[in-house]
């Protein structure tokens, strides 16, 4: 449920512009924690900075544009980036990632330092849910809000979670052929069909999603390491150690009703276990940012929860 205040509150109403007046900058490199990065901001940076973090082997393009712009109309500063090996970003060999998981969450941090922001709500879906959680106890100091999308806890949990559905473990056991990787109509009907595996059950919008997998396809510069790498990442000899009760930070869990990979208990021991996180369920959403469908919940949670220094 979303507060009965949100409703009322000046920043999600009153001084919102159209999004169609967002300004908003073209994607471009930065040399962030050693690495080059592609980023791409949306909104004001006077304005309060929202961190966009992917999932796995999800470039910026998985916060579809039209979210981002409306997030920024509701005066916001945000930020999506490609993660090593996605879009425009430094990449390396496909199946031989050259970097483990805490330099995904060194890249976080880098970024922040570029773009000079000492304090940034940050949102992270699924493999960037688990960025952001250890982000929000490594690096607390940085982390004003965080907001939890389609993700499990990174840490140990008092009770066992439910497995993905039984259909994606099914497909994960007897996997789809490889395309060839040149082959961009080839790609992206592969690419189609595997997000087809994690949608909840409200109508699949198969056109939306093939153009979005041609854009990904377009301006990635190895689609086969984009879709392979961060699935073979090795574990860090010292691990960031993530207990849900040290999140100091107010957490928002946004949660799919029908997701496959993380069934919804998957939220509510988040929501149990990060002191008092708040968890909002979006209907028939499926393992996924936040479809088109449910931005009017979704957006109005995000900004009503980062209305905060």
């Amino acid at each position: 449920m979303i507060p009965d205040d949100a409703v009322t509150d000046r920043t999600t109403t009153d001084h919102a512009v159209p999004d169609s007046e967002v300004p908003r900058g073209a994607p471009r490199l930065v040399e962030a924690n050693g690495v080059h990065l592609c980023v791409q901001t949306f909104g004001s940076p006077t304005d309060p900075t929202v961190l966009l973090i992917g999932g796995a082997g999800s470039s910026m393009d998985g916060w579809d544009e039209g979210f981002c712009a409306r997030l920024a109309a509701g005066r916001r500063h945000v930020v999506r980036y490609d993660q090593r090996d996605t879009g425009r970003s430094v990449n390396s060999p496909a199946g031989a990632p050259d970097y483990t998981f805490s330099a995904l969450l060194a890249d976080a941090v880098g970024l922040l330092d570029v773009l000079g922001v000492d304090r940034a709500h940050v949102v992270g879906i699924s493999m960037g849910g688990g960025l952001a959680q250890c982000l929000a106890v490594a690096h607390r100091e940085r982390v004003a809000t965080l907001t939890l999308v389609s993700t499990s806890p990174a840490g140990p949990t008092e009770s066992e979670l439910p497995p993905p559905s039984d259909g994606l473990r099914a497909a994960f056991a007897d996997p789809a052929p490889e395309p060839e990787w040149s082959d961009r109509a080839a790609v992206i009907a592969y690419m189609v069909e595997g997000e087809r595996l994690f949608a909840g059950s409200a109508p699949f919008d198969e056109d939306a999603v093939r153009e979005s997998s041609g854009r990904v396809f377009d301006r990635t510069t190895d689609i086969e390491a984009a879709l392979k790498n961060h699935w073979a990442l090795t574990d860090d000899e010292e691990p960031v150690t993530v207990r849900l009760s040290d999140v100091t930070a107010p957490t928002l869990v946004l949660h799919g009703t029908q997701d496959p990979l993380f069934p919804l208990d998957h939220a509510r021991a988040l929501a149990e276990g990060i002191p008092d996180a708040r968890l909002v369920a979006l209907d028939e959403v499926g393992h996924q940012p936040p479809p088109a469908r449910v931005w009017d919940t979704a957006i109005l949670a995000l900004l009503h929860h980062t209305d905060r220094k």
